[in-house]
């Protein structure tokens, strides 16, 4: 038991809450979660979760050698060292954060986190593994000034808690939490692309921080915010979502005729892109709009896979150390390949199906090298041949099962 990771269980929470807030928002009548969104935020979500189970040891690895060999002193754990860190770390996210919206390489990173149409639980999930990397960047501040690795992390939880909770339309004003902490109210703002929003309350846990620098604005009842970029991403491909502003930067990159203009491809700000590369590059890989609205069918069969992925997330999460390396990196293929197939079905993308082709030789691979038998070999071999040798035949039904009862 003591080798568990008992993190693995704030997955369960995530999901209480989002379903609590799913309840209250049809019970009072509001449409907060459309089917797509909800399915596009948790797929990211899954991802940087299962990467970070990976790379979180790195970054505390990292800090740890800062605060070894570079820390001009090393600071006790005390109440006001604690309470010190607490607001530095405050102050460096939210610089980290404002960056993030203003120079195009953090931005690329960043930009996963503002896709989503809707705003809800689920949206706090839009995490990348890109952008955690960047965040320890800005966070090494922090052992150079002598805090420790354990009082860092340990801070940096409750900085990655926090913001699960603002980001919800279910939630009103909260008073005079209004003007010190960063609200519901407040973060609504910040995810909006009205005009009047926009680049706006960067802060993580507290406002103070937008009011000093100049980047405070109050939420106004008579303008609602719309959420989302300013040019709607209109793909739930995860891939796409992963990915599209780096195609963007790298055409930017490419096109530009000197090195000072290559350099504000990479350090200056999202606006100084040319907006057309956006639609050249949706027009040669992303199908043509059209409907794609699921049928309950497809939403159960979507479902089916998200919720494999959860579970497979968090046994993989709490077994952390006990799981040998080979099975953790099928187990992580597994996920990677069931999210990017997830957004080829709710794009209605023909070649899911090579994407389900190949989660069943993974499968099967996995099967045998844990069961070497020669029985076990004989079954995987006769199921990988018939698979293969009737691939097309098997394709063309598993689209018409799936597909055509979109009629």
């Amino acid at each position: 038991m003591t080798h568990l990771n008992w993190i693995a269980f704030s997955i369960a929470g995530f999901l209480f809450f989002i379903g609590l807030e799913y309840l209250v928002s049809r019970k009072t009548g509001r449409n907060y979660f459309q089917f797509a969104e909800s399915v596009a935020n948790l797929n990211v979500g899954i991802a940087e979760r299962l990467l970070d189970i990976f790379v979180t040891g790195l970054f505390y690895f990292f800090f740890d050698y800062i605060y070894h060999h570079f820390a001009p002193w090393h600071l006790e754990a005390t109440w006001y060292t604690w309470l010190l860190l607490f607001i530095l770390t405050d102050f460096v996210w939210y610089w980290y954060h404002r960056l993030a919206h203003e120079v195009n390489i953090l931005w690329a990173a960043h930009v996963v986190h503002h896709q989503s149409e809707d705003f809800n639980y689920t949206v706090s999930a839009r995490i990348t593994v890109f952008q955690a990397a960047f965040r320890c960047l800005f966070w090494a501040v922090l052992p150079l000034a002598g805090f420790s690795p354990l009082m860092i992390t340990s801070l940096l939880l409750v900085h990655g808690l926090y913001p699960f909770f603002i980001h919800t339309q279910t939630i009103g004003r909260l008073g005079i939490l209004e003007y010190f902490l960063v609200t519901p109210s407040h973060h609504r703002v910040h995810h909006s692309s009205n005009e009047k929003y926009l680049d706006k309350n960067y802060g993580d846990v507290l406002i103070i921080w937008d009011k000093l620098f100049g980047t405070f604005v109050e939420e106004d009842d008579k303008e609602p915010c719309v959420y989302g970029l300013t040019k709607p991403l209109n793909s739930h491909s995860f891939l796409w979502q992963q990915f599209h502003f780096m195609l963007e930067l790298c055409t930017a990159f490419r096109r530009a005729g000197n090195w000072k203009a290559r350099w504000n491809v990479i350090f200056g700000k999202p606006d100084d892109i040319d907006p057309d590369i956006r639609g050249q590059l949706e027009e040669k890989w992303l199908r043509k709009p059209g409907s794609r609205k699921q049928t309950k069918f497809q939403r159960i069969y979507i479902v089916a896979q998200t919720a494999v992925s959860i579970s497979l997330l968090f046994v993989v999460t709490l077994l952390e150390s006990m799981i040998p390396a080979g099975l953790a990196v099928f187990i992580v293929l597994f996920i990677l390949i069931s999210l990017v197939n997830t957004g080829a079905i709710l794009e209605q993308k023909r070649w899911f199906f090579y994407l389900e082709y190949a989660r069943a030789m993974l499968l099967a691979v996995t099967f045998l090298f844990y069961f070497p038998h020669l029985y076990v070999f004989v079954s995987v071999l006769i199921f990988a041949g018939l698979v293969t040798f009737y691939f097309s035949r098997i394709r063309q039904s598993f689209h018409r099962w799936l597909f055509q009862r979109v009629r």
